[in-house]
């Protein structure tokens, strides 16, 4: 009647990734859940959470996300469904699509821009659901 199943680890401590400053990772790197890049990644970045750039964080490669906030730098192609937050000491060099970007004052930011505000679905193709039917 009251069987109740434990929670596993990660929901007691929530379903955040870290990789810590000074760490450097070159590779892909895909997960299901929000992550916090402190370090440095060198490869593609997937994820159907959110990502946050830290000030100490970078990353040459692309990346898709549904929401990301960068305050470090990133160099590469960022396709983010929701809304991508540049930070005042963020530099970002590249190309974006996204829903909605919001870039603070200070903010570096050298890179062509798609705003696709309709798109609930970006394929690693690079091309949305929408485009892919038509």
């Amino acid at each position: 009647m009251f069987d109740k199943k434990p929670k596993s680890y990660t929901d007691l401590l929530g379903k955040t990734n870290r990789i810590v400053e000074g760490t450097i990772i070159t590779g892909d790197i895909s997960s299901p859940s929000d992550f916090r890049l402190d370090g440095h990644l060198i490869g593609n970045f997937q994820t159907k959470g959110k990502i946050v750039i830290g000030p100490a964080g970078s990353i040459k490669g692309d990346i898709i996300c549904k929401n990301c906030d960068i305050e470090g730098k990133f160099e590469g192609k960022i396709q983010v469904v929701e809304v991508l937050n540049l930070k005042a000491k963020a530099i970002v060099h590249g190309d974006v699509v996204c829903g909605k970007l919001s870039v603070e004052p200070g903010a570096e930011f050298t890179a062509t821009c798609t705003m696709k505000p309709n798109v609930k679905n970006l394929l690693p193709s690079g091309q949305s659901a929408e485009e892919k039917t038509a």
